[in-house]
C-alpha cells in the first residue's frame, strides 16, 4: 500500500513559523487525512474545501489569530490544531483594533525589479495628455436622458466609421434628479461626470439632457475633448434628438484624420487597480503579482491607483506606515473612522464587506480580506490620498476614497483620469470597462482555464515570492500592450458601458 504524503500547507507570503497560526490547503482535505502543522502532523479534524484554513497551532478562545504575519479575527472558541477555520470559530463582531502600528517603511524604496518597458503605443491629444484608447462618448445629465443616449450610440456604430475610432459608447447611469443640490451625493455626481467627459481616452463627447433635470449640463463640462450639449426637450424629442447627436459625431469623426497611435513613455499611464470576486488565493498569487506590475509603473515614473476603503480596514497601519507624509498617514485614519461612522449610521458595520462567494473561496473576515487586498498596491511610498472621483495628481501611489464595490470604485478611479485598470478575481468576475480598458488577472490557474474567454492573465503558478516578481514582470509587459491597443478579453465581449456606477449617496427626494 502506498502512503499518500500529507498535503502541503501554504502559508501566506513566506512561512512565518512562530507566526501565523492558520496555513491555507490547497486541496480539499477530509477530516482524518493528515496534515502539516507546526511541529509535525496531525489528523484534519474538520473536511476542509480548497483554499480555506488550518489552524497549525493550538489557539485560545479570544486570541487573535494570525495569517500574512498580521491579525485577521479573533477565535470565537478554542480551536485545536489541524481543525478548520472560518466562519464558525472566526470573526470580528465589535473588536476594534485600534491604530495599529507596522515597522517603518526604508527611506529609500527599493523596487522588486527594473521596467523592461518605457514606452507604449498611445494617443497625444492636443493638450498634452496620454490615450490608450480613442472613444466617442453620449453623456446622459440624468437617467431620463440614458435610453435617448443608448440610441445614439447604437445608430452612430452603425453609421460612423473612421479610422483609429474604438467606437461610440454610452455611459449611462440613474441618477441626475430627485436629488438635493449642494449634497455629498450631489457634488460626487457632478465630479464623476465631468471626469468621464473630460477623460483622456475620449476623442469627444455629446452631453445629452432631458431639459428639466437637477443636474444641468454645465455641471458636467469639463476641460478635455470636444463636448457638445443636447437637450431632447429643446429638440422635439427622441428622433430629433438622435438625428442632432449624429450629426455632431459625424463631424467630430471628420477631425480624427490623421491620428495614430505614436510612443509615449510610460510614465504617462495612470494603473487603477481592482480586486473582484476575491478568495483565498487573492492575497497568495494575483495581488502580489499585481503588486509587482504597479511597482515597476511607479519606478517608471508612472501613477497608480489603490482603492476600495473598505477593504484595507485591518490594514490600514500598513499602507500609514508607507505615508510619505505624517499628513498623508493621518488622512487614511481620518476615512477609516469616516467608514465606520457611515456603516453605523447605516446599520451595518465593516466586516459585511466580505461577499458569499469571498466567503465559500475560504476569505472570513474583512480583515484577512484587506491584508491580501493591500497588496495590490505593491510596495512603494503612499504618496497621496484623493476623494472619490476627484483627479488624480501625484506621481507613484495614490489612495482614492471609494466602496468597495468593484463597478462604483472603478467608476471613481475612471473619473479620475485612470487610463489603464488591472482587475484581480478568484471567483470570477467578468467586470469590463470603457473608455478605460481592463484587465483580468485570475489567482489560480484552475479559474483561468474554466473562464478562459473572460481572463486575461493567469497569476496562479505565482506562489512564491521569486514566482511573483518572475510574473509580477509579464503582468506589466501585458499592460503595456493593453495601453498600445491589445484588447482586453473584456472589451472583445463588448463590456464596458453598463459598468459606469457613481457613488450614490445621499436621500432620494
Amino acid at each position: 500500500m502506498t502512503v499518500q504524503p500529507p498535503p502541503e500547507i501554504a502559508v501566506p507570503l513566506v512561512p512565518l513559523e512562530g507566526v501565523d497560526d492558520v496555513g491555507l490547503v490547497r486541496n480539499h482535505v477530509s477530516a482524518g487525512t493528515p496534515v502539516r502543522v507546526v511541529g509535525g502532523v496531525v489528523a484534519a479534524v474538520d473536511d476542509v474545501p480548497a483554499g480555506h484554513k488550518v489552524a497549525v497551532r493550538a489557539i485560545a478562545e479570544g486570541a487573535r489569530v494570525r495569517k500574512y504575519g498580521e491579525v485577521i479575527g479573533i477565535a470565537l472558541r478554542d480551536i485545536v490544531p489541524g481543525a478548520h477555520v472560518h466562519l464558525h470559530n472566526l470573526g470580528v463582531g465589535s473588536q476594534n483594533l485600534g491604530p495599529a502600528t507596522a515597522p517603518a517603511g526604508p527611506s529609500v524604496w527599493t523596487p522588486p525589479a527594473t521596467p523592461t518597458r518605457d514606452h507604449f503605443l498611445g494617443y497625444r491629444r492636443p493638450d498634452g495628455r496620454a490615450a490608450t484608447r480613442n472613444y466617442f462618448a453620449v453623456l446622459p445629465t440624468v437617467n431620463c436622458s440614458s435610453t435617448v443616449a443608448r440610441m445614439i450610440a447604437q445608430a452612430a456604430n452603425a453609421q460612423i466609421k473612421a479610422e483609429g475610432l474604438d467606437g461610440v459608447i454610452a455611459l449611462t447611469h440613474d441618477l441626475g434628479c430627485g436629488m438635493a443640490e449642494g449634497t455629498a451625493g450631489d457634488d460626487i455626481l457632478r465630479r464623476t461626470l465631468r471626469g468621464y467627459a473630460g477623460h483622456a481616452n475620449l476623442a469627444g463627447a455629446v452631453v445629452v439632457s432631458l431639459g428639466c433635470e437637477i443636474n444641468q449640463p454645465e455641471h458636467v463640462l469639463g476641460d478635455g475633448p470636444a463636448v457638445e450639449t443636447l437637450s431632447i426637450q429643446d429638440l422635439g424629442g427622441t428622433a430629433a434628438t438622435v438625428n442632432a447627436a449624429l450629426d455632431t459625431l459625424r463631424a467630430m469623426a471628420s477631425r480624427l484624420a490623421g491620428m495614430r497611435r505614436e510612443p509615449i513613455p510610460v510614465s504617462e499611464l495612470t494603473l487603477g487597480l481592482q480586486c473582484g470576486g476575491s478568495d483565498a488565493y487573492s492575497g497568495l498569487t494575483a495581488n502580489p503579482t499585481l503588486g509587482v506590475a504597479a511597482d515597476l509603473l511607479v519606478a517608471a515614473g508612472g501613477k497608480v491607483i489603490l482603492g476600495e476603503t473598505p477593504e484595507i480596514y485591518g490594514a490600514e497601519h500598513i499602507l500609514r506606515a508607507r505615508a510619505a507624509t505624517p499628513a498623508v498617514g493621518r488622512r487614511i485614519d481620518d476615512l477609516i473612522a469616516w467608514w465606520q461612522a457611515y456603516t453605523a449610521n447605516n446599520d451595518a458595520e465593516l466586516d459585511n464587506n466580505p461577499s458569499k462567494g469571498n466567503r465559500d473561496g475560504g476569505i472570513t473576515t474583512i480583515w484577512e480580506k484587506s491584508l491580501g487586498a493591500v497588496l495590490k498596491g505593491g510596495t512603494s511610498p503612499l504618496n497621496d490620498v484623493v476623494a472619490y472621483a476627484d483627479q488624480v495628481t501625484a506621481k507613484g501611489l495614490t489612495f482614492m476614497d471609494t466602496p468597495g464595490y468593484d463597478p462604483v470604485s472603478a467608476t471613481g478611479m475612471v473619473a479620475g483620469g485612470a487610463n489603464l485598470l488591472a482587475f484581480t478575481t478568484g471567483r470570477g468576475s467578468v467586470f469590463g470597462a470603457r473608455p478605460t480598458p481592463s484587465l483580468k488577472i485570475s489567482t489560480t490557474t484552475r479559474l483561468f482555464e474554466h473562464m478562459r474567454a473572460d481572463m486575461d492573465f493567469d497569476a496562479g503558478p505565482a506562489m512564491s515570492r521569486d514566482d511573483q516578481i518572475r510574473h509580477g514582470i509579464l503582468l506589466f509587459e501585458a499592460l503595456v500592450d493593453m495601453a498600445s491597443g491589445t484588447p482586453s478579453k473584456s472589451e472583445a465581449l463588448g463590456f464596458g458601458t453598463e459598468e459606469i456606477v457613481p457613488w450614490r449617496m445621499g436621500a432620494v427626494v
